[in-house]
Protein backbone atom coordinates (compact mmCIF):
# COMPACT_ATOMS: atom_id res chain seq x y z
CA UNK A 1 0.00 0.00 0.00
CA UNK A 2 1.34 3.24 -0.88
CA UNK A 3 0.62 7.02 0.77
CA UNK A 4 1.37 10.09 -0.83
CA UNK A 5 3.16 11.80 2.16
CA UNK A 6 2.05 14.65 0.56
CA UNK A 7 2.98 17.22 3.52
CA UNK A 8 6.47 16.29 3.50
CA UNK A 9 6.80 15.89 -0.21
CA UNK A 10 5.88 19.32 -0.29
CA UNK A 11 7.90 20.45 1.93
CA UNK A 12 11.45 18.85 0.35
CA UNK A 13 10.08 20.64 -3.00
CA UNK A 14 9.91 23.78 -1.11
CA UNK A 15 13.39 23.37 0.27
CA UNK A 16 14.44 22.19 -3.02
CA UNK A 17 17.66 24.08 -4.19
CA UNK A 18 17.94 26.54 -1.19
CA UNK A 19 21.43 25.78 -0.32
CA UNK A 20 20.86 23.91 3.20
CA UNK A 21 20.92 20.33 4.07
CA UNK A 22 17.63 18.93 4.26
CA UNK A 23 17.18 16.52 7.52
CA UNK A 24 14.68 14.11 7.57
CA UNK A 25 14.00 12.94 10.83
CA UNK A 26 11.20 10.99 12.49
CA UNK A 27 10.73 8.08 14.22
CA UNK A 28 12.38 4.65 12.83
CA UNK A 29 9.69 2.82 10.33
CA UNK A 30 7.76 5.94 9.86
CA UNK A 31 8.45 6.53 6.15
CA UNK A 32 11.75 8.44 6.06
CA UNK A 33 13.23 6.23 3.48
CA UNK A 34 10.13 5.93 0.95
CA UNK A 35 9.97 9.26 1.33
CA UNK A 36 13.27 9.98 0.04
CA UNK A 37 13.79 7.19 -2.21
CA UNK A 38 10.73 6.93 -3.97
CA UNK A 39 8.53 10.06 -3.31
CA UNK A 40 11.46 12.47 -3.90
CA UNK A 41 13.05 10.61 -6.26
CA UNK A 42 10.23 10.04 -8.74
CA UNK A 43 9.45 13.67 -8.19
CA UNK A 44 13.17 14.80 -9.38
CA UNK A 45 12.68 12.45 -12.17
CA UNK A 46 9.13 13.53 -13.30
CA UNK A 47 10.22 17.47 -13.49
CA UNK A 48 13.22 16.78 -15.63
CA UNK A 49 16.12 15.82 -13.42
CA UNK A 50 18.12 12.76 -15.15
CA UNK A 51 19.12 9.65 -13.68
CA UNK A 52 22.59 10.36 -13.72
CA UNK A 53 22.07 13.88 -11.70
CA UNK A 54 20.25 11.67 -8.81
CA UNK A 55 23.02 9.99 -6.63
CA UNK A 56 21.41 7.80 -4.04
CA UNK A 57 23.09 5.82 -1.35
CA UNK A 58 21.65 3.86 1.31
CA UNK A 59 24.05 3.34 4.07
CA UNK A 60 22.62 0.63 5.55
CA UNK A 61 22.90 -1.82 2.96
CA UNK A 62 26.29 -4.02 2.74
CA UNK A 63 26.67 -2.58 -0.63
CA UNK A 64 27.54 0.82 0.79
CA UNK A 65 29.54 -0.40 3.56
CA UNK A 66 32.87 1.78 2.19
CA UNK A 67 30.97 4.61 2.65
CA UNK A 68 30.24 4.77 6.02
CA UNK A 69 34.16 6.11 5.99
CA UNK A 70 33.54 9.88 5.73
CA UNK A 71 36.56 10.22 3.48
CA UNK A 72 34.99 7.35 1.05
CA UNK A 73 31.28 9.18 0.97
CA UNK A 74 33.15 12.35 0.16
CA UNK A 75 35.00 11.13 -2.49
CA UNK A 76 32.35 9.17 -3.70
CA UNK A 77 29.75 11.89 -4.05
CA UNK A 78 32.66 14.67 -5.45
CA UNK A 79 33.10 11.99 -8.35
CA UNK A 80 29.74 11.46 -9.29
CA UNK A 81 29.37 15.28 -9.77
CA UNK A 82 31.02 15.63 -12.90
CA UNK A 83 29.77 18.79 -14.72
CA UNK A 84 29.54 22.14 -13.23
CA UNK A 85 26.83 23.24 -15.23
CA UNK A 86 24.13 20.78 -14.24
CA UNK A 87 22.70 20.19 -11.04
CA UNK A 88 22.99 17.26 -9.01
CA UNK A 89 20.98 16.02 -6.13
CA UNK A 90 22.49 13.87 -3.24
CA UNK A 91 20.10 11.44 -1.35
CA UNK A 92 21.65 10.31 1.96
CA UNK A 93 19.67 7.35 3.62
CA UNK A 94 21.11 6.38 7.38
CA UNK A 95 23.78 9.32 7.37
CA UNK A 96 24.36 8.26 11.17
CA UNK A 97 25.85 4.93 9.56
CA UNK A 98 28.81 6.94 8.95
CA UNK A 99 31.82 6.33 11.45
CA UNK A 100 33.82 8.84 13.46
CA UNK A 101 37.25 9.02 12.10
CA UNK A 102 40.46 10.27 13.66
CA UNK A 103 41.98 13.39 11.50
CA UNK A 104 44.78 12.60 10.16
CA UNK A 105 46.16 15.97 9.87
CA UNK A 106 45.91 16.59 12.97
CA UNK A 107 48.19 15.42 16.09
CA UNK A 108 45.02 14.95 18.60
CA UNK A 109 43.24 11.83 19.13
CA UNK A 110 40.12 14.09 20.40
CA UNK A 111 39.83 15.71 16.69
CA UNK A 112 37.77 13.09 14.96
CA UNK A 113 35.64 13.79 11.33
CA UNK A 114 32.22 13.01 11.22
CA UNK A 115 29.36 12.92 8.68
CA UNK A 116 28.52 16.37 9.75
CA UNK A 117 32.21 17.17 8.07
CA UNK A 118 31.52 15.21 4.99
CA UNK A 119 27.62 17.34 4.57
CA UNK A 120 28.97 20.70 5.24
CA UNK A 121 31.47 20.01 2.55
CA UNK A 122 29.13 18.82 0.03
CA UNK A 123 27.18 22.27 0.92
CA UNK A 124 29.85 24.33 -0.66
CA UNK A 125 29.48 22.70 -3.98
CA UNK A 126 27.57 25.10 -5.70
CA UNK A 127 25.37 22.46 -8.06
CA UNK A 128 24.95 19.63 -5.27
CA UNK A 129 21.79 19.96 -3.26
CA UNK A 130 21.27 17.71 -0.44
CA UNK A 131 18.71 15.71 1.44
CA UNK A 132 19.52 13.15 4.08
CA UNK A 133 17.94 11.05 6.42
CA UNK A 134 19.02 10.08 10.36
CA UNK A 135 18.00 7.36 12.83
CA UNK A 136 16.32 8.97 15.98
CA UNK A 137 19.38 7.69 18.16
CA UNK A 138 21.79 9.26 16.61
CA UNK A 139 20.14 12.48 14.24
CA UNK A 140 17.98 14.64 16.82
CA UNK A 141 16.38 17.87 15.91
CA UNK A 142 18.69 19.75 18.78
CA UNK A 143 21.89 17.84 17.56
CA UNK A 144 20.67 19.04 14.06
CA UNK A 145 20.57 22.80 15.27
CA UNK A 146 23.53 22.79 17.02
CA UNK A 147 26.12 21.19 14.47
CA UNK A 148 24.50 22.76 11.14
CA UNK A 149 24.23 25.77 12.87
CA UNK A 150 21.49 27.24 10.66
CA UNK A 151 22.54 25.48 7.50
CA UNK A 152 20.18 22.65 7.91
CA UNK A 153 16.78 22.24 7.53
CA UNK A 154 14.72 19.69 9.59
CA UNK A 155 11.98 17.78 7.91
CA UNK A 156 9.87 16.20 10.81
CA UNK A 157 7.72 12.68 9.42
CA UNK A 158 4.96 11.55 11.32
CA UNK A 159 3.30 8.45 11.09
CA UNK A 160 0.53 8.32 9.15
CA UNK A 161 -2.69 10.46 9.74
CA UNK A 162 -6.19 9.48 10.58
CA UNK A 163 -6.63 11.08 6.93
CA UNK A 164 -4.03 9.29 4.73
CA UNK A 165 -5.31 5.85 6.57
CA UNK A 166 -8.76 6.50 5.45
CA UNK A 167 -8.07 7.62 2.12
CA UNK A 168 -6.22 4.21 1.30
CA UNK A 169 -8.64 2.26 3.86
CA UNK A 170 -9.55 -1.20 2.76
CA UNK A 171 -13.14 -2.08 3.44
CA UNK A 172 -16.03 -0.26 5.50
CA UNK A 173 -14.60 3.32 6.16
CA UNK A 174 -16.83 3.10 9.15
CA UNK A 175 -14.43 0.81 10.66
CA UNK A 176 -10.95 3.17 10.21
CA UNK A 177 -11.64 5.23 13.17
CA UNK A 178 -11.61 2.37 15.55
CA UNK A 179 -8.59 0.66 13.92
CA UNK A 180 -6.67 3.48 13.65
CA UNK A 181 -7.35 4.70 17.45
CA UNK A 182 -6.18 0.91 18.13
CA UNK A 183 -3.17 0.46 15.87
CA UNK A 184 -2.09 4.39 14.97
CA UNK A 185 0.11 5.23 12.18
CA UNK A 186 3.10 3.28 11.48
CA UNK A 187 2.57 2.51 8.15
CA UNK A 188 3.63 -1.15 7.61
CA UNK A 189 1.05 -2.35 10.11
CA UNK A 190 -1.37 -1.51 6.98
CA UNK A 191 0.04 -4.02 5.43
CA UNK A 192 -1.31 -6.75 8.06
CA UNK A 193 -4.50 -8.22 8.50
CA UNK A 194 -4.70 -9.67 11.62
CA UNK A 195 -4.40 -8.36 15.45
CA UNK A 196 -1.92 -10.71 16.18
CA UNK A 197 0.39 -9.62 13.97
CA UNK A 198 0.12 -6.01 14.33
CA UNK A 199 0.82 -6.44 17.94
CA UNK A 200 4.00 -8.28 17.66
CA UNK A 201 5.45 -5.98 15.07
CA UNK A 202 4.69 -2.73 17.12
CA UNK A 203 5.97 -4.76 20.21
CA UNK A 204 8.92 -5.44 18.71
CA UNK A 205 9.26 -1.56 17.40
CA UNK A 206 9.03 -0.67 20.83
CA UNK A 207 11.21 -3.10 22.30
CA UNK A 208 13.79 -3.97 19.75
CA UNK A 209 14.19 -0.37 18.27
CA UNK A 210 13.27 2.63 20.02
CA UNK A 211 14.41 1.49 23.69
CA UNK A 212 17.66 0.41 22.29
CA UNK A 213 18.26 3.17 20.41
CA UNK A 214 17.63 5.30 23.63
CA UNK A 215 19.85 2.83 25.89
CA UNK A 216 22.72 2.60 23.00
CA UNK A 217 22.47 6.80 22.43
CA UNK A 218 22.59 7.60 26.22
CA UNK A 219 24.60 4.88 27.67
CA UNK A 220 22.11 3.43 30.10
CA UNK A 221 23.62 0.24 31.41
CA UNK A 222 21.88 -0.14 34.96
CA UNK A 223 18.08 1.49 34.03
CA UNK A 224 16.66 -0.21 31.45
CA UNK A 225 14.25 -1.77 33.00
CA UNK A 226 13.20 1.70 34.92
CA UNK A 227 12.99 3.17 31.27
CA UNK A 228 10.25 0.55 30.39
CA UNK A 229 8.31 0.40 33.31
CA UNK A 230 8.29 4.48 33.24
CA UNK A 231 6.82 4.20 29.67
CA UNK A 232 4.46 1.72 30.69
CA UNK A 233 3.39 4.34 33.40
CA UNK A 234 3.08 7.08 30.72
CA UNK A 235 1.42 4.67 28.61
CA UNK A 236 -1.68 3.93 31.16
CA UNK A 237 -1.63 7.86 32.29
CA UNK A 238 -1.91 9.73 28.60
CA UNK A 239 -4.02 12.80 28.83
CA UNK A 240 -3.04 12.98 32.81
CA UNK A 241 -1.47 15.91 34.41
CA UNK A 242 1.90 14.34 35.81
CA UNK A 243 4.89 15.83 36.42
CA UNK A 244 8.73 13.95 37.74
CA UNK A 245 7.93 14.64 41.39
CA UNK A 246 4.37 12.41 40.96
CA UNK A 247 5.98 9.82 38.52
CA UNK A 248 8.63 9.21 41.19
CA UNK A 249 5.99 8.95 44.32
CA UNK A 250 4.18 6.42 41.75
CA UNK A 251 7.77 4.47 41.63
CA UNK A 252 7.96 4.63 45.43
CA UNK A 253 4.39 3.70 46.41
CA UNK A 254 3.30 1.47 43.38
CA UNK A 255 6.56 -0.02 42.29
CA UNK A 256 8.01 0.39 45.86
CA UNK A 257 11.12 1.90 43.85
CA UNK A 258 12.96 4.27 44.29
CA UNK A 259 14.05 6.67 41.48
CA UNK A 260 14.72 10.24 41.65
CA UNK A 261 12.53 13.24 39.93
CA UNK A 262 15.59 13.83 38.16
CA UNK A 263 16.32 11.01 36.92
CA UNK A 264 12.95 10.78 36.09
CA UNK A 265 12.99 14.00 34.64
CA UNK A 266 16.30 13.13 32.17
CA UNK A 267 14.17 9.74 30.65
CA UNK A 268 11.22 11.91 30.06
CA UNK A 269 13.63 14.25 28.00
CA UNK A 270 15.36 10.71 26.15
CA UNK A 271 11.66 9.64 25.20
CA UNK A 272 11.23 13.03 23.90
CA UNK A 273 14.23 13.38 21.69
CA UNK A 274 13.68 10.05 20.62
CA UNK A 275 10.50 11.55 19.35
CA UNK A 276 9.01 8.74 21.10
CA UNK A 277 6.10 10.75 23.20
CA UNK A 278 5.23 14.74 23.21
CA UNK A 279 4.91 17.01 25.96
CA UNK A 280 2.20 19.74 26.28
CA UNK A 281 2.88 22.67 28.71
CA UNK A 282 0.27 24.45 30.60
CA UNK A 283 -1.14 27.54 30.14
CA UNK A 284 -3.29 29.98 32.01
CA UNK A 285 -5.60 31.41 29.49
CA UNK A 286 -6.78 34.87 31.42
CA UNK A 287 -3.23 35.66 33.10
CA UNK A 288 -1.33 34.60 29.69
CA UNK A 289 1.30 33.09 31.25
CA UNK A 290 3.02 29.51 31.22
CA UNK A 291 2.59 27.14 34.54
CA UNK A 292 6.12 25.10 34.43
CA UNK A 293 4.14 21.90 35.68
CA UNK A 294 2.55 19.58 36.23
CA UNK A 295 1.79 18.67 32.17
CA UNK A 296 0.59 16.39 29.93
CA UNK A 297 2.59 13.71 27.62
CA UNK A 298 0.97 12.09 25.25
CA UNK A 299 2.49 9.13 22.47
CA UNK A 300 3.50 10.03 18.76
CA UNK A 301 1.31 6.82 18.06
CA UNK A 302 -1.40 5.42 19.94
CA UNK A 303 -0.32 1.76 18.10
CA UNK A 304 2.64 2.07 19.89
CA UNK A 305 1.17 3.38 22.94
CA UNK A 306 -1.28 0.43 22.98
CA UNK A 307 1.05 -2.45 21.96
CA UNK A 308 3.38 -1.04 25.13
CA UNK A 309 0.57 -1.90 27.14
CA UNK A 310 -0.92 -5.34 25.72
CA UNK A 311 -3.93 -3.20 24.45
CA UNK A 312 -5.38 -2.95 27.20
CA UNK A 313 -6.95 0.25 28.65
CA UNK A 314 -8.27 1.10 25.54
CA UNK A 315 -10.11 4.33 26.85
CA UNK A 316 -12.12 6.29 23.67
CA UNK A 317 -11.80 9.58 25.62
CA UNK A 318 -8.33 9.48 26.25
CA UNK A 319 -6.96 8.00 23.02
CA UNK A 320 -8.91 10.65 21.09
CA UNK A 321 -7.52 13.54 23.17
CA UNK A 322 -3.95 11.65 22.23
CA UNK A 323 -5.01 11.78 18.27
CA UNK A 324 -6.36 15.44 18.27
CA UNK A 325 -2.77 16.74 19.90
CA UNK A 326 -0.69 14.87 17.40
CA UNK A 327 -2.76 15.91 14.51
CA UNK A 328 -2.58 19.65 15.78
CA UNK A 329 1.29 19.35 16.09
CA UNK A 330 1.34 17.51 12.48
CA UNK A 331 -0.35 20.46 11.08
CA UNK A 332 1.74 23.31 12.69
CA UNK A 333 0.35 24.68 15.48
CA UNK A 334 1.61 25.03 18.52
CA UNK A 335 -0.70 23.60 21.19
CA UNK A 336 -0.76 23.96 24.71
CA UNK A 337 -3.24 22.86 27.86
CA UNK A 338 -5.45 25.37 29.03
CA UNK A 339 -6.58 26.60 32.71
CA UNK A 340 -9.42 29.28 33.18
CA UNK A 341 -9.36 30.23 36.78
CA UNK A 342 -12.66 31.73 37.80
CA UNK A 343 -14.16 32.76 41.16
CA UNK A 344 -17.04 31.16 43.16
CA UNK A 345 -18.19 30.92 46.80
CA UNK A 346 -17.87 27.79 49.11
CA UNK A 347 -20.54 26.21 51.27
CA UNK A 348 -19.51 29.10 53.96
CA UNK A 349 -20.49 31.60 50.99
CA UNK A 350 -16.07 32.52 51.35
CA UNK A 351 -14.58 33.25 48.07
CA UNK A 352 -12.92 30.87 46.78
CA UNK A 353 -10.68 30.12 43.03
CA UNK A 354 -11.08 27.34 41.11
CA UNK A 355 -9.46 26.07 37.99
CA UNK A 356 -11.20 24.60 34.72
CA UNK A 357 -9.38 23.08 31.63
CA UNK A 358 -9.48 23.26 28.32
CA UNK A 359 -7.93 20.77 26.67
CA UNK A 360 -6.06 22.97 24.29
CA UNK A 361 -4.73 25.91 23.47
CA UNK A 362 -4.34 26.31 19.65
CA UNK A 363 -1.76 28.75 18.10
CA UNK A 364 -0.41 29.80 14.63
CA UNK A 365 0.72 33.18 13.20
CA UNK A 366 -1.36 35.24 15.86
CA UNK A 367 -4.46 33.32 15.44
CA UNK A 368 -5.60 31.30 18.43
CA UNK A 369 -8.58 28.93 18.83
CA UNK A 370 -9.33 26.68 21.85
CA UNK A 371 -10.74 22.82 21.49
CA UNK A 372 -12.20 20.75 24.01
CA UNK A 373 -12.26 16.73 23.03
CA UNK A 374 -15.48 15.03 24.62
CA UNK A 375 -17.12 11.97 23.37
CA UNK A 376 -20.86 12.91 23.51
CA UNK A 377 -22.35 16.47 24.90
CA UNK A 378 -26.00 15.12 24.03
CA UNK A 379 -26.78 14.60 27.93
CA UNK A 380 -27.76 18.29 28.82
CA UNK A 381 -25.63 17.84 31.90
CA UNK A 382 -22.19 16.60 30.03
CA UNK A 383 -22.45 19.76 27.92
CA UNK A 384 -22.61 21.80 30.12
CA UNK A 385 -19.45 20.20 32.07
CA UNK A 386 -17.43 20.19 28.85
CA UNK A 387 -17.90 24.20 27.74
CA UNK A 388 -17.98 25.07 30.91
CA UNK A 389 -14.29 26.91 31.15
CA UNK A 390 -14.95 27.74 26.81
CA UNK A 391 -17.44 30.10 28.62
CA UNK A 392 -15.50 31.62 30.72
CA UNK A 393 -12.78 32.77 29.08
CA UNK A 394 -13.43 36.29 27.94
CA UNK A 395 -12.16 37.21 24.23
CA UNK A 396 -13.49 36.38 20.96
CA UNK A 397 -11.17 33.68 19.71
CA UNK A 398 -12.97 30.33 17.96
CA UNK A 399 -14.41 27.63 20.77
CA UNK A 400 -14.52 24.13 19.40
CA UNK A 401 -15.72 21.18 21.14
CA UNK A 402 -14.82 17.68 18.90
CA UNK A 403 -17.02 15.02 19.84
CA UNK A 404 -16.99 10.94 18.33
CA UNK A 405 -20.32 11.30 17.05
CA UNK A 406 -20.14 11.92 13.18
CA UNK A 407 -22.28 15.14 12.94
CA UNK A 408 -23.22 18.09 10.91
CA UNK A 409 -20.78 21.13 12.45
CA UNK A 410 -23.36 23.54 13.80
CA UNK A 411 -23.07 26.49 16.79
CA UNK A 412 -24.88 27.03 19.98
CA UNK A 413 -26.40 30.14 21.35
CA UNK A 414 -22.88 31.48 23.22
CA UNK A 415 -21.12 30.94 19.52
CA UNK A 416 -19.65 27.62 20.67
CA UNK A 417 -18.89 25.23 17.76
CA UNK A 418 -19.60 21.53 17.66
CA UNK A 419 -17.95 18.97 14.84
CA UNK A 420 -17.42 15.29 15.00
CA UNK A 421 -13.72 14.00 15.46
CA UNK A 422 -13.45 12.40 12.07
CA UNK A 423 -14.79 15.43 9.79
CA UNK A 424 -12.16 17.52 12.11
CA UNK A 425 -9.22 15.17 11.06
CA UNK A 426 -10.29 14.66 7.51
CA UNK A 427 -10.53 18.35 7.19
CA UNK A 428 -7.07 20.50 6.84
CA UNK A 429 -8.46 23.89 7.07
CA UNK A 430 -10.94 23.69 9.39
CA UNK A 431 -8.86 25.46 11.94
CA UNK A 432 -8.36 28.41 8.68
CA UNK A 433 -11.96 29.09 8.70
Amino acid sequence: MQYERKQYLDQLIRKKDNGRVKVITGLRRSGKSYLLFNLYRSYLLDSGVSEDRIICLALDEIGSARYRNPFELDSYIRSRITDPSRRYYVLIDEIQFVSDVPNPYVDDPQARLTFIDVLLGLMRIPNADICVTGSNSHMLSSDILTQFRDRGDEIRVNPLSYAEVYERFEGDRRGAWREYMTYGGMPRVWTMQSHEERSRYLRDLFGQTYLKDILERHRVRNDAAVLETLLNVLSSGIGSLTNPSRLSNTFDSELHLRVSPGTIDTYLGYFIDAYLIRKAERYDVKGRKYIRTPSKYYFTDTGLRNAKIGFRQLEETHLMENILYCDLVRRGYDVDVGIVEYSTKNEEAASVRKQLEVDFVVNRSGSCCYIQSALSVDDPAKRAQETASLLRIPDSFRKIVVVKDWMQPWQDEHGIEYIGVEQFLLDETCLAR
